[in-house]
């Protein structure tokens, strides 16, 4: 059970998505079973729905090219600095409809400022790359 809950590899999804305790989250589009995927969080860890406050940790899920292209601008404006984005899309595999795969969701990411910088499996149907904001950029 553990091995399929966290992507095949046997790492807990939330070691690999490399959520802390004290993180301010903000999940947005994603799965029903997503609860369960990271049911092992650390202690002090808040779920943020509004966008007014900025969160260090921002997991989007995305089925289409042009609402990634159209929320990312409002997400990266929620995001702390020091701060990561996991956008995760539906491997082909699972025969989800999409128009994305890892290469669209990295060079959106790369057009946006950011820096792709790891690689997950989230499940048997969701891939994620997480993203950052250049050292260079942060103010």
């Amino acid at each position: 059970m553990a091995n399929r809950l966290s992507g095949y590899s046997g790492t807990p999804l939330v070691k690999k998505l490399g959520i802390k305790s004290g993180y301010k989250l903000r999940i947005l589009n994603e799965p029903e079973s997503y609860i369960d995927l990271i049911k092992e969080l650390p202690e002090e860890v808040y779920f943020i729905e509004g966008a007014d406050i900025p969160v260090d940790f921002i997991h989007y899920f995305a089925l289409k090219t042009r609402e990634l292209e159209k929320d990312l601008p409002l997400l990266l404006d929620q995001l702390e600095q020091k701060g990561m984005i996991w956008i995760s899309w539906p491997k082909k595999a699972a025969k989800r409809k999409t128009d994305l795969d890892g290469n669209a969701v990295r060079k959106i990411g790369i057009k946006h400022g950011l820096v792709d910088i790891k690689v997950c499996s989230v499940n048997e149907v969701w891939s994620g790359l997480k993203f950052v904001i250049p050292l260079k950029d942060r103010k």
